[in-house]
């Protein structure tokens, strides 16, 4: 026989006050990650195409200045709590995107962000999405008839493609490498135009 259910215990006072507690707080959280993180992602796209204009120093500075947001946010909240936000992992991402990019763009290997604390997601989509970053400039460059630049930009790209391939991507990711290849095709075609006019 089942027992009697008496209504008036059904939810414990303390528990569920701690539970709006906790709510809340989240919530508060949520929203401080997300206006930060907003900032990184706007900034980072500000820093792109500042490198398009070839504002080298001006990308530098801005650097400097997301790199301090994400700081603060990993020291306020912990580096495990902000990557629980997409807005956040959205922002980080436009960050290697920018950052790989400058990186490229002035002579150096595509490396790890000594600056911060990044997760292989954050690489890897960073990464996949320079590629894009990267035909713009050959196309960029190509306008200006600088056909070295467009054989550079296509080597960078293919070897970028060729390491990646290695990571047999799923999910989101396997989006992100989907989008590299179509970018390595792009700047293939860019590159047999260019030769052609030559």
């Amino acid at each position: 026989m089942l027992p009697v259910i008496c209504y008036l215990t059904m939810i414990n006072k303390n528990f569920a006050n701690k539970l709006k507690k906790e709510y809340q707080e989240n919530n508060s959280e949520r929203r401080q990650i997300i206006s930060l993180s907003n900032i990184v992602l706007h900034d980072s796209k500000r820093i792109i195409f500042a490198l398009h204009r070839g504002d080298i120093k001006i990308a530098e500075q801005q650097f400097l200045e997301i790199e301090k947001i994400i700081q603060k946010l990993e020291k306020k909240f912990g580096f495990k709590r902000v990557y629980e936000e997409g807005s956040y992992k959205a922002g980080v991402e436009e960050y290697v995107e920018a950052k790989m990019f400058y990186l490229v763009l002035t002579g150096k290997s595509i490396n790890k962000v000594q600056e911060i604390k990044l997760t292989f997601e954050s690489y890897l989509g960073g990464i996949c999405d320079t590629t894009g970053e990267l035909v713009r400039f050959a196309v960029n460059e190509a306008a200006r008839g600088n056909t070295e630049e467009v054989k550079k930009i296509k080597k960078i790209i293919s070897d970028i493609l060729s390491v990646l391939v290695e990571f047999d991507m799923t999910g989101y990711l396997r989006t992100k490498y989907d989008q590299a290849r179509g970018n390595l095709r792009k700047i293939e075609q860019v590159n047999y135009e260019v030769s052609l006019r030559k």
